[in-house]
């Protein structure tokens, strides 16, 4: 006999509908087979679904089993797929009832006793259910059998859910139809207490205020200075100064993590902006995404957050220029044999280096060692396409030690938080017909609607932009920050300070 039961397959963060196929036969010696591109893990499943059955009163069928995960030409990983070959196998042998419906989807691994454990990728699975259910009647719409474990993941309830903590259970949901659509709102994921505050910086008031306007229009940033100077320190209080992702984010950025098994660690959907901050060491693929089974780089995890690098130029040189594509587009693409996977990565970069080897160079109380090739040779593993790629420069200098010993607090992170929900708001506002929401983010022929300027500033801009010799694309970092500035004074126009403002910060970039 021969039994249809869908599943699905994650490549990438997107889930692929699987049939699952199984076929019993008498004919033939016994055997247990799976086709269709199976992993290991899949292929182990023979043995999981052997004892599950067994285990909880089912007969195991002695015959020729073949299950075939169709279509056959996309890689089949991990072992979602133990329940619905069960289910398979018991409705194929007679052990239990045809299905009363085609609309069922059937996720999870199996125990050896039978229980269901969780799975990856339930998220990206309920909102592609919820959209295919869009536009189908009441009646067909799909039926989604899931381990119970994963509950917290569900987003989209108005589904006909099956929760199953069991082999048994979940059979017992499906010959009752006692399916669950009302459960509780999503779980936010718990946060670890972060004392971080803006107040806590003494003095560097410049670099302060380059946060404050990254952080208003996404803006990628970079500090330079000496060693012990805060730059560090700056960098890790981003995070407090910025708003929570909103809901549409949220389930962006939970996407990412669910795919890679991280979400029910964290107990639910991700609220609060990414912050990653890699080591120099780390590799090409721990950054980009990749491996022999493509998974989510550090700029995949840093999603609608930030990607702080420390130590900038000690990064590998190929792992710098790396980031050249996903700064400009806002994804990465990763190409294998069998697939080709594609991650979201709108991150903000924060970066931070020395300006020399030995760190003092141009510090106004430590003596630079260096040589002058080897400051330019330092200083050249960062130039070119990666620095055009950077919106904001900000030198941090040594503070006065009598202002470190008066130790005065400054402006809290929650007052800067306030403007700068301010700004994300009105840029929301500005670009709610676009397929962007920040600044940072915007495409020319936006740049041209909302970042007019008049005659004089113009000519003053034009001039400028000369004597600097800005690339086209710096022209346009320029822009950008001058339109986030005028936002901060919530001005529809961009004005002469604005420009002025934005050209200070890419002085550096463009020596």
């Amino acid at each position: 006999m021969l039994v249809k039961v869908k599943s699905f397959a994650l490549q990438g963060l997107d889930p692929v509908p699987i049939d699952v196929e199984v076929d019993i036969t008498q004919r033939g010696l016994p055997s247990f087979s799976i086709v269709g591109l199976p992993d290991v893990a899949v292929q182990e499943s023979r043995e999981r679904v052997r004892s599950a059955l067994k285990n909880n009163g089912f007969q195991f069928p002695t015959h020729r089993i073949t299950v075939n995960l169709a279509p056959a030409d996309i890689k089949k990983e991990g072992a979602c797929f133990d329940l619905p070959i069960a289910i398979g196998i018991l409705v194929a042998s007679g052990q239990m009832p045809t299905l009363s419906s085609d609309a069922y989807y059937f996720v999870g691994e199996l125990s050896l006793d039978g229980s269901l454990r969780d799975v990856n990728g339930i998220l990206s699975m309920n909102c592609f259910l919820y959209s295919i259910s869009q536009n189908l009647e009441a009646k067909s719409s799909p039926i989604f059998c899931f381990p119970a474990e994963n509950i917290h993941e569900i987003v989209y309830s108005q589904l006909n859910l099956l929760p199953a903590s069991s082999l048994k259970e979940a059979i017992d949901s499906i010959q009752s139809e006692h399916y669950t659509s009302q459960l509780p709102p999503p779980q936010i994921a718990t946060e670890t207490e972060n004392n971080d505050d803006m107040k806590d910086i003494i003095g560097q008031d410049f670099a302060k205020r380059a946060i404050e306007v990254a952080a208003c229009g996404m803006h990628n940033l970079l500090f330079v200075g000496p060693p012990g100077t805060g730059k560090t320190m700056l960098a890790r209080r981003i995070p407090t100064i910025l708003p929570h992702l909103t809901f549409e984010e949220s389930i962006e950025v939970s996407r990412i993590y669910s795919s890679a098994g991280l979400l029910s660690k964290k107990g639910g959907l991700i609220q609060k902006r990414p912050f990653r901050a890699p080591h120099h060491s780390s590799s090409l693929s721990s950054l980009m995404g990749g491996g022999t089974k493509p998974k989510p780089g550090e700029i995949s995890y840093a999603h609608r957050g930030v990607l702080f690098l420390d130590e900038f130029p000690e990064f590998q040189r190929h792992v710098i220029h790396a980031l050249r594509q996903p700064l400009e587009d806002g994804f990465i693409t990763v190409s294998r044999v069998h697939s080709s996977v594609q991650w979201p990565s709108r991150f903000m970069l924060v970066a931070a280096m020395n300006p020399c080897p030995c760190g003092y160079y141009g510090d106004t109380q430590k003596n630079c060692s260096c040589t002058p090739s080897q400051i330019q040779k330092y200083q050249a593993k960062i130039q070119g396409p990666i620095l055009d790629r950077i919106d904001i420069v900000s030198e941090v200098l040594r503070v006065d030690p009598k202002k470190l010993l008066k130790m005065q607090s400054s402006e809290p992170s929650s007052d800067i938080r306030s403007r700068v929900q301010q700004c994300h708001e009105i840029q929301k506002e500005r670009y709610k017909e676009d397929c962007f929401h920040y600044n940072a983010e915007m495409d020319s022929s936006s740049l041209r609607k909302v970042c007019k300027l008049d005659s004089e500033t113009e000519m003053f801009f034009a001039e400028v932009s000369r004597k600097l010799s800005l690339s086209g694309r710096g022209h346009m970092k320029v822009l950008k920050v001058a339109r986030t500035i005028a936002d901060i004074r919530a001005s529809n126009t961009i004005q002469m300070d604005d420009i002025c403002e934005a050209l200070q910060y890419r002085l550096r970039t463009e020596d």
